[in-house]
């Protein structure tokens, strides 16, 4: 099907094409290598972090990070979104720990952070806090208070590349941060993503569960001696520390990626313009239009309505289905996760959902998101509003 607007327009331009024919002359490397070094330096500098680690996808980082919790502070809870991608949820309990759920606040979709704080326990690990769809979700006080408790926040940015706290980019402010490079994303290496860390002993664990738990993948020679002194009848360069996969990407992704950061922030500036254009058009009668923008650099502009009305919500599918305008229901992959199938057994019961989380319950029955990029102009983005604003 053809769409008169799109979630996504092709984000690979011309000169990332010409930067992979040129790498590709003279018979390269095409496993991980100096590509990759090169593009985790790059984000680095331009995140503004000690460290980074390129894997194959922002799903990896998630399931990667979680293990490393795991691995070095113990099992325990990790407090979670609702309003999330399944790979936040699953990989914390992929890597033994326990979820604790709590509801989102409507003007930035990221969790509630007083229901956060009232979550937090003796037993809990980390908080790892989704910035859903371009919206900063931090909150000082929450950050004040895990850093009273000593409690690590792990910043999941897969869709907020540059958002911003008090001017502090996203992604800078806890234990660790992942970001995704998947093709809809703010810049894309076609699939992709990369974990953020200033602390040292963390990177190192995730360069090691990035390729087989290998100790050898350390670039720490002192990490890597403990692990060898440990075990000194193995062959140092095949000691695996922890059990895991393979989640290297390649030197053409490495490649993709670093010439899409050149543009990732003049296109953020664009992104955000739109945004500010499209709530400014949006009838606040019918949607929420109330949301936290300072900060932002949204991928996708969000469409919740305000009432509950499941009518007006299938006139409104309809209407952007016949004006060919691509959408996704729920807001984020999936909607509301306590009402997925792989929480069978481990969110409450779905009769209760509703009561103990109306907000996300609301985003996912009535709330939609259609994309925002760069090479939209303002006459579709009015174009838009006047589709959305005539369903009655």
């Amino acid at each position: 099907m053809t769409f008169q607007l799109p979630l996504m327009e092709n984000n690979i331009a011309a000169e990332d094409r010409a930067a992979v024919i040129e790498f590709l002359k003279g018979d390269p490397i095409l496993t991980q290598s100096a590509n990759v070094r090169a593009f985790e330096q790059e984000w680095s500098a331009w995140l503004g972090v000690r460290r980074s680690v390129f894997v194959n996808s922002g799903a990896s980082a998630n399931f990667i990070t979680m293990a490393a919790l795991r691995h070095l502070r113990g099992p325990g809870e990790v407090v979670v979104p609702t309003l999330t991608w399944v790979s936040d949820v699953s990989s914390v309990l992929a890597a033994g720990h326990r979820p604790v759920f709590v509801d989102v606040n409507p003007r930035t979709l990221a969790m509630d952070p007083r229901q956060v704080v009232a979550a937090l326990t003796p037993r809990t690990r980390a908080v790892f806090l989704t910035h859903c769809q371009g919206f900063d979700g931090l909150d000082d006080a929450l950050l004040a208070e895990l850093e009273k408790r000593r409690i690590p926040l792990i910043e999941d940015v897969c869709e907020s590349h540059g958002a911003t706290h008090r001017g502090k980019k996203a992604g800078t402010f806890g234990l660790a941060s992942n970001f995704s490079f998947y093709f809809a994303h703010h810049m894309s290496t076609i699939e992709g993503g990369m974990i953020c860390t200033d602390d040292e002993e963390f990177h190192q664990a995730c360069r090691m569960l990035r390729s087989h738990g290998m100790v050898r993948e350390s670039d720490s020679s002192e990490f890597r001696k403990k692990w060898e002194d440990a075990s000194p009848d193995l062959n140092p360069k095949f000691i695996f520390a922890w059990p895991t996969g393979n989640y290297r990407s390649t030197e053409i992704n490495a490649v993709i990626g670093r010439s899409q950061l050149k543009r990732l922030d003049a296109n953020n500036r664009r992104r955000t313009e739109n945004l500010k254009l499209f709530l400014s058009l949006l009838d606040s009668r019918l949607y929420w239009t109330d949301y936290k923008f300072e900060g932002s650099v949204n991928y996708a502009f969000p469409v919740v309505l305000k009432k509950a009305d499941d009518g007006l919500r299938d006139r409104l599918v309809a209407a952007m289905d016949a004006a060919g305008i691509e959408h996704r229901r729920g807001n984020a992959g999936g909607g509301n996760q306590l009402r997925q199938p792989y929480l069978a057994g481990i969110a409450p019961p779905k009769a209760d959902v509703p009561r103990l989380f109306p907000v996300v319950d609301h985003v996912h029955f009535y709330g939609f998101y259609v994309g925002n990029y760069p090479t939209l102009e303002a006459e579709r983005i009015r174009w838009l509003c006047g589709v959305l604003n005539a369903v009655t």
